[in-house]
């Protein structure tokens, strides 16, 4: 049986352009950080991956590379160099985690997006560190990122962006810090960044990456990385995968189900729908054996089948939540895919409808 693979957001299939250049990059195998001329090499190859980063991204600033988001948005959130914490009531698992029990969270209305007078009341009480997602992980809402940045610039506090579901694939925020992940682009698991602005808002602790990250990198990875964005694969697809989300959408909403936040601008290569009076731990399975890989949320959580933060926070009605699902597009996508996906989608329905 052939299977479609429609959970490109928890993890996109690496590019053949990142395999290629990561397969040349093992043949630098030495540890950048040794003086040897086999370590100044990989080290060069480092330096021009770190560049290709910045550039592909439209970066003027430091690249400073992790093991994936969720490390860059730790690194950030303990050592940045402003005293308080705030972060959305949508945030990403790791941002609760790392950001400290004092944080404030910041309510998010019934569309996902962050309740501005909530900001401004929290920015008012002196400099923070702002932690907010461009781009949602499970409902795929965008958020007025730009708004925000001139809010929190104007208050004298630090934005992070969380852009592990948005880089590579809209354009980067006029953000403070940023966080990205390769494997949601093209790139390999294992590697990802911390874009900042001036590392004076980080306090150092030694070691690689100019001292604030420590262990050896991943060359290989980092390589990778660049190959990733420089193809420009998801980016170019966006057009076309935002044709296939609404053909999605409207064939969700003619069978009787729902599309979650549907009026809110929302990235083109996320779903997230719901079956009513379905459960999405049932209908995951049912896709799966259909031949169809699906998710219910974020892939750090959905395998536990936990109740969902980010639609608990946008006061989703309890029958729908338990009915959702996240449909997640990659360049590889097709019509065909979605049409597929559509016609299971009727049959399931159809099935529960009549028991």
């Amino acid at each position: 049986m052939s299977r479609i693979y429609f959970d490109h957001a928890a993890t996109t299939p690496v590019l053949p352009q990142a395999r290629e250049a990561m397969a040349r990059a093992l043949d630098v195998w030495a540890n950048p950080s040794s003086p040897h001329g086999e370590g100044r090499a990989a080290r060069k190859a480092l330096e021009e991956a770190r560049h290709a980063v910045a550039e592909a991204l439209g970066w003027r600033h430091d690249v400073i590379f992790t093991s994936g988001a969720s490390e860059a948005v730790a690194i950030a959130a303990r050592r940045a160099a402003v005293p308080a914490r705030a972060y959305g009531a949508t945030e990403h698992d790791i941002v609760p985690a790392t950001m400290g029990e004092g944080a404030k969270v910041l309510p998010v209305g019934e569309d996902g997006l962050i309740d501005m007078e909530a900001l401004d009341s929290c920015l008012a009480e002196g400099p923070t560190l702002v932690a907010v997602q461009q781009v949602n992980n499970e409902t795929g809402v965008v958020q007025p990122i730009g708004a925000i940045a001139d809010k929190v610039r104007n208050a004298g506090s630090v934005l992070l962006a969380d852009c592990a579901q948005s880089a590579g694939k809209l354009p980067l925020p006029d953000a403070d810090l940023i966080a990205i992940s390769a494997h949601k682009f093209g790139g390999s698991p294992g590697i990802g960044a911390l874009l900042v602005r001036d590392l004076g808002l980080l306090e150092a602790t030694g070691g690689q990456e100019k001292g604030y990250r420590r262990g050896t990198q991943n060359l290989p990875g980092a390589v990778g990385m660049a190959a990733a964005l420089q193809s420009r694969a998801f980016e170019q697809a966006m057009p076309r995968l935002a044709d296939l989300r609404r053909r999605l959408d409207e064939g969700v909403k003619a069978s009787g189900g729902v599309v979650i936040a549907e009026g809110s601008e929302r990235i083109a290569n996320i779903g997230a729908i719901a079956m009513p009076g379905g459960q999405s731990s049932g209908l995951l399975v049912q896709f799966d054996l259909a031949g169809f890989a699906v998710s219910a949320g974020s892939a750090c959580s959905s395998g536990a089948m936990k109740e969902s933060r980010v639609l608990n926070a946008m006061r989703v009605n309890p029958a729908i939540a338990s009915s959702f699902l996240r449909i997640s597009f990659g360049p590889s996508t097709s019509e065909a895919d979605v049409d597929a996906f559509l016609a299971e989608w009727q049959r399931i329905a159809s099935r529960q409808r009549a028991a």
